[in-house]
């Protein structure tokens, strides 16, 4: 297991690397479940903090949380890597089926080829661009939302 997984699967570690790093994730109450080198699942909940007029999660909350779970598994590959990599969002896109009224789970499954596409790029000694998924679905298993980012992976210059 990296040191990053380690890191984020110690409960306050990870609560307080998001109030330093992604304050609005801690708020919202946006957290990892469970990651593995393959897949991140993230969960986001319906509370006051998250909500929006219409009695549902918020669209941003539901984006950080399904972001989150690419992102997490992204930055598992390149955490401490020589040489450094880095990483951008250039394209996000999403799909909305059912309103989010409770824990929504979302769960990315693109962690190997994420995996590869860091490798990539570091052979390459430039970068590399990989565009992967996460399902949102809430307590009964119904799809809520479905997200589509772009990752920009990039080998840092000394």
């Amino acid at each position: 297991m990296n040191a990053f997984m380690k890191m984020i699967r110690q409960p306050f570690r990870f609560r307080m690397f998001l109030l330093i790093n992604l304050p609005s994730a801690y708020f919202s109450g946006v957290r990892i479940k469970y990651i593995t080198e393959d897949k991140c699942a993230v969960t986001v909940p319906y509370k006051w903090f998250s909500k929006n007029p219409f009695r549902s999660t918020y669209f941003a909350c539901l984006a950080m949380a399904a972001e989150m779970s690419t992102g997490a598994l992204t930055l598992s590959h390149i955490y401490k890597r020589n040489p450094s990599v880095s990483m951008l969002i250039t394209d996000m896109s999403a799909e909305y089926y059912k309103k989010a009224t409770g824990i929504t789970t979302f769960l990315c499954r693109d962690g190997i080829a994420l995996r590869d596409a860091v490798e990539e790029a570091i052979a390459a000694n430039g970068c590399n661009v990989i565009t992967v998924k996460s399902i949102g679905t809430n307590e009964a298993g119904e799809m809520i939302a479905e997200f589509s980012f772009t990752w920009s992976l990039k080998v840092r210059n000394k």
